[in-house]
């Protein structure tokens, strides 16, 4: 059984209708805004998806949104005061609340909230397909006394969840700043013989551009920006340059270099090399002088906020937002012995390992809790509260 079959033609508790979203609700589009010509200061702009600039005008308040164009997976939202719809979103309320209320029509819209996205067209955005949502089917218990407890039961469920899932949350960004207070110790707490460097004394670039189409160079792995995720130093949907066509130059690298993308700074995409293979001209694969620096750590360098803070700020600019290669060797810091270097990345080695293993526990946490309010949902509007009439 589908999916729209299961949601569509499901058995009703007793006590229950089932009416389409078209006859049971007034369902209205945004109006079409922009930042340059329309943004202001006070009254949020939503569509789609968070608010994306201020207005001075408002024409929606206390509102369930559905997304309409650009469609995340969070598709559904009740919006709290007054705001600003634009056109990549509609509004949904009841057009009679005898018969149903706007907070059990929220909360049955949270429930839907898969099977909304899930009526999406387009790959590159996805667009709700407006006339199927339309005929969606709206089950509500024919007393608002039963709809109002079902609400509140929801609320109480959900404050729990809630508060576990901060708990969870907080937890998760502690276990993510371990290493980062880490290495914000080691580069602030420098010892005696550590001696002040710039970057372009301990590493260098020397790979030379060459032609992906080249037989030699077919089976090499290619990486560019989007391949390394940020701040974990680990890549992801890695293709080899004939499984990509690659027809523009590339750069070579090898497992001694370090690969740090210029693009967005504040991504933290930098990764160290165990093979050889391309990178795209968006990356700099910088060699560390061995006398001076170990790959591992310039990689930890690299990745530690007082580096990233430079490199933001030297990359500023109207455009994208990319560290050149001068800013990039300038940078200056206290860089301690290479023995000193080994034991300080021997400590952090250990350190990511416990670190991934609490994110690990942690984002599991969270998906759990979520899963919790997908059941909690499940029951409540197939009837499997007990309410009275």
């Amino acid at each position: 059984m589908t999916e729209e079959l299961h949601i569509e033609k499901t058995v009703l508790p007793p006590g229950w209708l089932s009416t389409e979203v078209d006859t049971l609700c007034e369902v209205e589009y945004g109006t079409r805004v922009v930042r340059k010509r329309d943004g202001g200061t006070i009254y949020p702009v939503y569509g789609g998806g968070g608010a994306t600039f201020f207005m001075d005008t408002f024409n929606r308040e206390n509102c369930l949104v559905v997304a309409r164009f650009a469609m995340s997976k969070k598709c559904t939202r009740f919006i709290n005061g007054k705001f600003f719809l634009n056109d990549s979103g509609l509004s949904v309320k009841p057009r009679n609340t005898d018969l149903i209320s706007q907070k059990f029509l929220n909360k049955y819209f949270i429930f839907l909230n898969d099977y909304i996205y899930s009526l999406a067209r387009g790959t590159a955005q996805k667009n709700l397909n407006v006339p199927t949502f339309r005929k969606l089917l709206i089950s509500y218990p024919k007393s608002t006394h039963q709809q109002k407890q079902i609400v509140d039961t929801l609320d109480k469920a959900f404050a729990a969840i809630d508060t576990a899932k901060a708990n969870a949350e907080q937890n998760l960004k502690n276990a993510k700043e371990l290493f980062e207070s880490y290495l914000q110790n080691v580069f602030e707490n420098k010892g005696g013989d550590w001696e002040e460097k710039t970057l372009g004394e301990v590493c260098s670039i020397t790979s030379k551009l060459i032609d992906p189409k080249e037989s030699a160079h077919q089976e090499l792995t290619h990486i560019g920006a989007g391949n390394i995720v940020s701040e974990k130093g680990e890549l992801i949907n890695l293709k080899t340059a004939k499984e990509e066509n690659l027809i523009s130059g590339k750069f070579i690298f090898d497992e001694s270099m370090v690969l740090y993308s210029k693009i967005r700074p504040y991504l933290k995409k930098i990764v160290k090399c165990d093979f050889i293979g391309l990178c795209s001209a968006d990356i700099y694969p910088l060699v560390p002088n061995k006398e001076k620096i170990s790959q591992a750590f310039l990689f930890l360098l690299l990745s530690s906020h007082h580096f990233t803070k430079y490199a933001i700020a030297g990359s500023e600019r109207a455009g994208m937002p990319k560290v050149n290669r001068k800013t990039l060797f300038a940078y200056s810091f206290n860089c301690p012995t290479v023995s000193e270097q080994n034991t300080i990345t021997k400590k952090s080695d250990s350190l990511i390992i416990e670190t991934k293993k609490l994110e690990a526990i942690y984002t599991q946490k969270i998906a759990d809790l979520e899963e919790m309010k997908k059941s909690v949902l499940q029951k409540a509007f197939s009837g499997q509260f007990n309410t009275v009439n």
